[in-house]
């Protein structure tokens, strides 16, 4: 076969990743790849997994995380494969409960695939221990739960909901001088307020006032009354995942006019998508203060993953450029790509995939997050989430209906990170 060819199944439909039984769709090329001379290695095969279908109305959605997992081996494929391997990916839809995300991974077991890459799952409780007892690797989860941060077959590519907190500590503290923090009434919702409270304390300012809130409330009236009163005329933070939009609405109705009460949020809270949804530059996120892992979505660090979707999705309009999951996705397989390197003539296998990120193999993102490294030496090491080697966040401001960098390139904040408190690693949605 010469030229430019596309896979066989080349446009997704919708629905498509709960098309069978199990939920997964297996891609595959014909056998030869564009660019090699016909003795292509064995194939690579890995899963990517999220919530499509979630039977909940609250429940996650994330139909680009494993569309976008599908454009990337389309796009590797036809460029001669990982060092002349094929990509092959099964996806699978885990349905945001607990039993869907035990079932994805006890189907990774059984295909045999050679890790996990850039999935979605709020369930670490779930997956990860079918994973650990088939010795299947999980390569740069979204980070939404707190398993991934603390697993030993677990390779996150960012820092999680407690890198995010501490790093929204400390781009309060450069303009707030009081913070309100409104977040979830659950045991994960009180690890917030320290790690929060650690990046404030860096910059001489008091800890924040902190009010819980039911995470499926229809109105939030009574907690934006006592963050606006905790406020001062400060900083407002809310940290309720999906249910972030719904405070916002509430806290703007309550607000005086012409008040000059700073809102702010989390990536996972708030999000491109979000902010377009509610309005763009009319939105009520508009002149939001948001810490996120990576780039804002304009950064021409960006192109390349930008041009693979223009010439590979085929149109499927699943997958945001813009989207947080989806992006962690895009750098997740970057990293498999330099671990399937690594491997060099043996078989890919999990086992030899643990092995070569465990040996220090170095993942180069395109300066997407800073170079990243899993030797034990690279590894955060606290007791509550020791897997963690990113420890650098953003700091990024709503411009004009967009998010843009506030402050230009990386905030380390592991100095924040060593002294928060134990197992808040997940990011709980976005």
């Amino acid at each position: 076969m010469t030229g430019r060819r596309r896979p066989l199944s080349s446009r997704p439909l919708p629905g498509l990743i709960g098309a069978t039984a199990a939920g997964a769709v297996l891609l595959s090329g014909c056998g030869v790849l564009p660019g090699t001379s016909g003795g292509s290695r064995e194939p690579v095969t890995v899963m990517t997994w999220a919530p499509d279908r979630a039977e909940d109305v609250n429940g996650v959605k994330e139909a680009g995380v494993p569309a976008m997992a599908q454009t990337y081996a389309r796009w590797v494929n036809d460029t001669g494969g990982i060092d002349g391997r094929e990509l092959r990916v099964v996806v699978c839809d885990e349905g945001d409960t607990t039993l869907g995300a035990e079932r994805c991974a006890r189907e990774a077991v059984e295909k045999r695939v050679a890790a996990v890459v850039g999935s979605y799952s709020r369930h670490g409780q779930s997956f990860m221990p079918a994973l650990e007892a088939g010795g299947v690797p999980y390569i740069g989860g979204y980070g939404a739960s707190p398993e991934e941060f603390s697993s030993y077959l677990s390779y996150p590519v960012n820092g999680g909901q407690p890198a995010l907190l501490a790093g929204h500590g400390r781009q309060l503290g450069r303009s707030c001088e009081r913070v309100s923090l409104v977040r979830p009434d659950s045991i994960g919702g009180d690890g917030m307020p320290p790690l929060l409270n650690n990046g404030l304390l860096a910059a001489d300012r008091p800890a924040s006032t902190d009010i819980v809130a039911p995470l499926d409330a229809t109105s939030y009236d009574e907690q934006a009354a006592q963050a606006l009163r905790g406020s001062g005329g400060g900083c407002v933070t809310a940290v309720l995942g999906a249910g972030t939009e719904t405070f916002f609405d509430s806290f703007r109705r309550l607000e005086p006019d012409g008040g000059r009460v700073r809102i702010s949020s989390v990536l996972g809270s708030v999000s491109q998508p979000l902010i377009n949804r509610t309005g763009g530059r009319n939105s009520p996120f508009e002149g939001a203060y948001v810490t996120g892992w990576y780039p804002d979505a304009k950064n021409p660090r960006w192109k390349q993953m930008r041009e693979v979707v223009a010439t590979y999705a085929f149109g499927d309009n699943r997958i945001d450029p813009d989207d947080t999951a989806v992006q962690t996705t895009w750098i997740a397989y970057t990293a498999l790509r330099a671990a399937v390197r690594a491997v060099g003539d043996e078989d890919v296998t999990p086992g030899r995939i643990t092995a070569a990120l465990n040996r220090g193999v170095e993942v180069d993102t395109g300066g997407l997050t800073p170079k990243l490294r899993w030797r034990f030496g690279d590894l955060v090491g606290t007791a509550g989430y020791p897997r963690i080697v990113n420890t650098k966040v953003t700091f990024q401001v709503v411009r004009d209906g967009r998010l843009t960098a506030q402050k230009k390139g990386f905030v380390d904040v592991q100095e924040a990170l060593t002294d928060a408190p134990l197992g808040q690693g997940g990011s709980g949605g976005s």
